[in-house]
């Protein structure tokens, strides 16, 4: 199979389960919050089992409690996805609130230069979104994950119908 032909077929794909993923966005919230309780899981008994190796005490101390932080976050998510999908999307509206604020913090450092509106603008809209999403945080919660996953599907999905068509001008490899 040509190389092009992959990356079409891989990025179809991508658009089709972002469109499914779109279609129901409270299972995909939940199946992103039990993947990430499982991740936490794995995450934390690996850093258990590594912390016992850690020279001094204090280091093996730290090592094997956070370990045993990130596996019981992980158990909870797995055990209460409904509470970790809130819980995740609550981490959403203060990353998207705190970047804002940062973003429009360094645009007044940008005055007098063409970057100063575009990053103002990004900012605002940031802080806006996060504002939206916490105003109707009961409806939202439960959805936004499945909302970020099926568009982040959709944009991944684009980029690569336009690598494959990149390569397939380009001869079929990149150079």
């Amino acid at each position: 199979m040509k190389e092009w032909l992959k990356y079409l077929l891989l990025g179809v794909l991508s658009v089709v389960f972002g469109v499914i993923v779109l279609g129901n966005t409270f299972a995909a919230s939940l199946a992103v919050t039990t993947l990430t309780g499982a991740v936490f899981l794995v995450s934390g008994a690996f850093q258990i089992v590594g912390g016992f190796s850690a020279e001094g005490a204090a280091s093996k101390f730290f090592s094997i409690l956070l370990g045993a932080l990130m596996a019981f976050l992980g158990v909870s998510f797995l055990f209460n996805p409904l509470e970790g999908v809130i819980s995740l999307a609550f981490l959403i509206v203060i990353l998207l609130i705190s970047s804002g604020i940062v973003r429009i913090v360094f645009s007044w450092r940008m005055q007098g230069t063409r970057f100063f509106w575009p990053m103002l603008i990004s900012g605002a809209l940031s802080v806006l979104l996060g504002g939206y999403i916490l105003a109707n945080f009961a409806t939202a919660s439960v959805n936004i994950l499945g909302i970020l996953l099926g568009i982040e599907l959709l944009f991944n999905g684009a980029g690569f119908v336009v690598m494959a068509f990149f390569l397939r001008a380009m001869g079929g490899r990149l150079k």
